[in-house]
Order: structure tokens, then sequence, then C-alpha cells
């Protein structure tokens, strides 16, 4: 399957109505969360950004893992990366970089087991 196939593959699975149901509820927990727990790194625009990236990037990156297609694995991993991590230094280098060496300093290992869905 090319690149371009895929991708129109993924297209048609971002437009499920329980895909989306499922990230308006997750974005709406995350969003009660920001104002819940005050931590110095959680507010409403990076909720909105990392549950994006992760809505469209996970999936190809899981069914990437299961078929095993190989030739995908360095993309697979770029996209990995920057939804998990990357997007949130971005943002926080630019916000507030006291708060992102804050957080860095305490470890944040929580998103990395949480990008692949079951």
């Amino acid at each position: 399957m090319s690149f371009y196939q895929s991708l129109q593959a993924e297209l048609s699975e971002y437009q499920r109505p329980w895909k989306i149901l499922t990230l308006s509820l997750g974005l709406g927990l995350l969003i009660m969360g920001s104002f819940y727990y005050q931590a110095p790194d959680w507010d409403i625009p990076i909720s909105f950004i990392m549950a994006g990236f992760a809505y469209l990037t996970a999936s190809w990156s899981l069914h990437v893992l299961i078929e095993r297609q190989r030739g995908y694995f360095p993309i697979m991993l770029f996209f990995t990366w920057f939804t998990v991590d990357g997007c949130y230094a971005l943002y926080w280098s630019y916000k507030n970089p006291i708060a992102l060496e804050y957080m860095r300093e305490r470890g944040n290992y929580f998103p990395k087991a949480t990008y692949f869905p079951k």
C-alpha cells in the first residue's frame, strides 16, 4: 500500500462518528482537568494541540506497527515523538520556558504510555 493510499484510508477513518465523539469527550476531560489540577503546564490550547495531533497520527502509527510496514517506521517514530513531546516542547518553549524547564526536571512520562489507542 502506497503512502497516498494509506493516507486516503486514514482520512475516511477520521470521519467515523465514534472517533469524533471520543475526541470530543477526551477534549472535554482535558479542559476540565486543566481547571481542576492547576498544573503549570496544562492549559486549554495545549490540550487542543496534543489531542489534535494524537487524533491525526495515533491510528496510522498503530497500523504501521501492526502491519509491520518497516518503510514507514522512521516517519511513524517522528509522528509519535512530535505528538507526545515535540509539540508540547515547542508550545511551552514559546509560551513559558520556565514551565517547560520545571516539568522537564520532574519527568513527565505519562503521555508516552497513552499515545497508542487500544
